[in-house]
Formats: C-alpha cells, sequence, structure tokens
C-alpha cells in the first residue's frame, strides 16, 4: 500500500511540475537560429569539467549571445590531447533548463547542420556534460533566466 501511495504521489508531483514548466510561457515560441558562426580555437573560455573527463572543453566569447527569447547560443569546442578540434553549435534555454544542439563541426571546420534538433534536458544522459557545466558556470543566472549579459556569462567563466 505505501509503494501505491509513493508512486501515486511521485506521478502527481510529476504532473504539477510539467504545468508548471508549460505555465512559464505556453505561446512561448524560439526565435530562429542563425547561421552557424565561424569560431576560433585560440581564444577559447575555458569550461570546468569533472577530472575524468579527458577533452578541454571551451566557449568562443565571439560566438556567444542571448536572444530576445532567452536562449544562450554558442559554440563549444572540444579538443582533445592530439590536438583535435571538434565544435558543437547549441543553445541553451535557461528558463527549463534544456539544450539543443544546432550544427556540428570536426576536425576540418566544416559544419554538418542537425536535420531535426530537438530540446533535451540539460541532465539527460548525454555523451558529455558540457552544457550543463557551462549553464552552470555562467550560462544561466540560477535554474530561472539567461546570464543579463554576454559580459556576465564571460566574466562569470574567467572566475
Amino acid at each position: 500500500m505505501r509503494k501505491l501511495f509513493t508512486l501515486c504521489f511521485l506521478t502527481f508531483a510529476a504532473g504539477q511540475v510539467l504545468a508548471q514548466v508549460a505555465a512559464l510561457d505556453p505561446d512561448w515560441q524560439e526565435s530562429e537560429a542563425a547561421a552557424p558562426p565561424a569560431f576560433s580555437a585560440a581564444h577559447l573560455v575555458a569550461i570546468d569539467m569533472p577530472h575524468y573527463v579527458s577533452l578541454k572543453f571551451g566557449v568562443d566569447p565571439a560566438t556567444l549571445s542571448i536572444t530576445p527569447d532567452g536562449i544562450v547560443r554558442y559554440v563549444m569546442v572540444a579538443q582533445n590531447a592530439t590536438g583535435s578540434v571538434n565544435a558543437m553549435y547549441e543553445g541553451i534555454r535557461c528558463a527549463t533548463g534544456q539544450v539543443k544542439t544546432y550544427a556540428r563541426s570536426a576536425s576540418n571546420g566544416a559544419w554538418a547542420l542537425v536535420k531535426e534538433p530537438q530540446w533535451r534536458d540539460l541532465s539527460d544522459n548525454m555523451p558529455s556534460k558540457h552544457a550543463i557545466a557551462f549553464a552552470r558556470q555562467g550560462a544561466c543566472d540560477g535554474r530561472a533566466a539567461a546570464a543579463s549579459s554576454v559580459a556576465d556569462i564571460l566574466k562569470a567563466l574567467k572566475k
């Protein structure tokens, strides 16, 4: 009986959370993402990752933007020990704790657009946790909203 009660309570609570997220702005629509911007691996601002992550991650500050609809868009660059570079053009919607990958770039620098980019939870079990690290280290002001400016994001990352 206790398990049934717990299950019913958790189902109710999850429904309430989803209703609150939808109530944030039921008419919200994402602005169109621009084409993936050119990036430079030479001027990255480092993202602190757990010690077990062998790749080095950084954001190119020239690619950072905050859209009027509250999305922080950026190019995240991943480098391995041999110097190979991969990049992702992504957006974080801080208000809902979600990330979307718009395009990926390999070592040759050519962008490949994601055919149907989808919003995923930052806490999703992705191969890399770089997006949640970026959100926590400066892209988002807590869980509520994007940082107030690109300068604020960069200041937080450099601390």
